[in-house]
């Protein structure tokens, strides 16, 4: 061969080589872009501070940007801190704490992170070659025409002894590895974004519990005090009864509504007793190993932040969740579109080949094979039925669902977000008009007592008026939980506070006092 030959011949290598690595950079991946996401500039029911009272509300938008799209960001992986830590309540502090210490639900979506890393390693393997290595003998007989022999020459069966270690290699044609591996980690960062979704939800939980439970101990000291009022005020019926000033009728009114504020009162703690359940499976512990000590609910009431930003909702971690499976599904778009390219898979083998076991591991034994890069290991494409197409318009409308289930996820937040700064508000007004309710009510016990001791009145009046009393008392310890409830719910609704705007959340305790500031 001449040199002009030699040249020529490796001209063609790495012009063969060049064109690979040309198929290899030529991905068919769609460019993803994050889709619009509806993002008004604040919260509709968030408190307007004396600064923007000139300016329009936020809700008060032109009628040509209503319903507009942006381009979201989420960032679920914002540091939100412990952000339970605002109710200044130390025994809240130690629940949430023994929450993510050993709550099974949380443990289980930390194992899902695991397996999702795992499957992102276990696709960024097919970047690199894959190695085996394998002994042992095989039973073969080749043809004539690879032996360069006549077609009716007579090769015999033999046995060969092989010691080889094999490589195989997948070219990334079209984008076809890396559009895998690009899916492999939207999936990670989806699962990642879970986890912290599941750890939002925990710590909600733990801290919706805990509210819900001091309220029932609330509802249990109330029916307490109603019990050794009516005991009193039976004492009385009796003693008016045995002088005669009255008929066994008010005793046996009396009697019932003594029983009837015991009966209620052990309903309460039938109620308890159940929400004590769920906050010990919320901790990690069976029901039998926890009894929380019964506490009374004190006012708990935030001042949320006027102009608080919507923004803030990037990072709800089920928003990043959403996004990130989008983001999946954009890869595989581009992973079904490369399956109607060629596939380009390099094999060789290298070891020692004998006839015996004995010579195998001589020098003159060794024996190599190298895929070739036509035939079989080049595949294109021809006829599948429409397979591939179907594939491709499948991926293609998941990515259309992903994008309608995650446009529709930020409309529930902002529904979310909205409904509890609404709460708030609203609940401000409704507990200061039931405090005025309440103490009409005893106002008008203390008469009704002090009337039907003097005569004046009939016992119905004074039962009545403790009814009053008791009904405007359980609904304003309603009330503070549902506020306190509504706290959470909101800073739940935001992804886990409200970031780096300040705020205040009173947390007054049994004589209504202290205010914690973060």
């Amino acid at each position: 061969m001449t040199g002009f030959e030699q040249m020529r011949g490796l001209s063609r290598v790495a012009a063969s080589g060049l064109l690979m690595l040309l198929l290899a950079a030529c991905s068919v991946e769609p460019t993803y872009h994050r889709p619009d996401a509806p993002t008004p500039a604040a919260f509709k029911e968030a408190p307007v501070s004396a600064a923007t009272t000139d300016a329009a509300p936020a809700a008060a938008l032109p009628a040509s940007e209503a319903g507009t799209w942006k381009t979201a960001e989420p960032a679920e992986e914002a540091h939100r801190g412990e952000w339970w830590t605002i109710f200044n309540d130390s025994t809240l502090n130690g629940l949430e704490k023994q929450a993510a210490d050993a709550n099974q639900d949380l443990k289980a979506a930390a194992a899902r992170v695991e397996q999702s890393r795992a499957l992102t390693r276990e696709a960024r393997s097919a970047f690199f070659p894959s190695i085996d290595a394998g002994f042992g003998p095989t039973r073969e007989r080749a043809s004539p025409a690879s032996q360069f022999l006549p077609n009716d020459a007579n090769v015999p069966t033999q046995t060969l002894w092989r010691a080889q270690t094999t490589v195989s290699y997948e070219v990334d044609l079209f984008g076809r590895v890396s559009s895998n591996v690009n899916a492999a980690r939207a999936d990670q960062a989806q699962s990642e974004a879970l986890f912290r979704s599941v750890q939002l939800a925990l710590q909600a939980d733990v801290a919706q519990n805990y509210f819900q439970l001091r309220e029932f101990d609330t509802q249990l000291s109330l029916y307490r005090q109603t019990v050794t009022l009516r005991e009193d005020a039976l004492k009385l019926v009796e003693r008016r009864f045995n002088e005669g000033d009255i008929n066994e009728l008010d005793v046996s009114r009396a009697r019932n509504e003594l029983a009837t504020a015991r009966a209620d009162a052990v309903g309460v703690a039938r109620q308890r007793a159940a929400s004590e359940h769920s906050l010990a499976i919320l901790l990690g512990k069976p029901p039998a190993d926890f009894s929380f000590p019964e506490t009374p609910l004190a006012p708990v009431t935030a001042r949320v932040p006027a102009g608080l930003p919507s923004a803030l909702l990037e990072r709800r971690p089920d928003i990043s969740a959403a996004e990130r499976a989008m983001a999946a599904a954009n890869a595989r778009v581009g992973l079904a579109k490369s399956a109607f390219f060629p596939k380009l898979d390099i094999t060789g083998a290298f070891g020692f080949e004998s006839a015996t076991l004995g010579d195998l591991f001589q020098w003159s034994s060794r024996a190599f094979l190298l895929g070739p890069f036509a035939g079989t290991a080049l595949t294109m494409p021809i006829f599948d039925g429409g397979r591939r197409k179907a594939n491709l318009a499948n991926a293609r409308a998941k990515y259309d669902e992903d994008v309608a289930q995650y446009r529709q996820q930020v409309l529930v937040a902002f529904r979310e977000v909205e409904d509890n700064l609404s709460d708030l508000r609203l609940l401000s007004d409704q507990t200061r008009e039931q405090n005025d309710a309440v103490n009409a009510s005893k106002r008008a016990q203390h008469l009704s007592q002090t009337q039907y001791q003097e005569g004046q009145v009939s016992y119905l009046d004074v039962i009545d008026a403790q009814r009053q009393v008791l009904q405007s008392q359980l609904q304003l310890s309603h009330l503070a939980g549902t506020q306190a409830v509504s706290t959470v719910n909101l800073i739940r609704a935001l992804g886990g506070g409200w970031g780096d705007v300040k705020t205040d959340v009173g947390g007054a305790d049994a004589q209504g006092q202290q205010v914690a500031k973060r």
